[in-house]
């Protein structure tokens, strides 16, 4: 293959190869540099935990919807018929964890007494 190419082309051919060689290195720098790669990982996790946070409101979001829909008819008033035996429940619930609380922290209290005395 012979090359008909005259000294002067190739010279111009040769300087314009090393211009778009050193735009290729230059952009290579700039993406291998540590602030470029620390800003990009930085975008990503940003956009990671965006979308996360996004799916994470819209389901909960969903659920509350769900919730509301069980205690509250369409026309916004509250369904009482599921309202009272929920409240109720909740009521006996927290009765319950606190009679169950305080009497286990009186409990504790006299066998650490007794057994502080036995220790004397």
């Amino acid at each position: 293959m012979s090359d008909t190419r005259s000294p002067a082309q190739i010279e111009a051919d040769i300087i314009s190869r090393r211009a778009q060689l050193a735009v290729v290195l230059d952009e290579i720098g700039v993406r291998v540099h540590p602030k470029t790669m620390i800003g990009d990982a930085k975008a990503k996790v940003a956009s990671t935990v965006d979308r996360t946070a996004g799916r994470a409101f819209v389901a909960v979001n969903r659920s509350v919807s769900d919730v509301k829909a069980q205690f509250v008819a369409e026309d916004g008033s509250p369904r009482l018929e599921r309202v009272i035996p929920a409240a109720l429940v909740v009521v006996v619930g927290a009765v319950a964890l606190l009679t169950l609380s305080s009497g286990s922290s009186g409990s504790s209290r006299s066998s650490r007494r007794s057994s502080w005395r036995k220790g004397r």
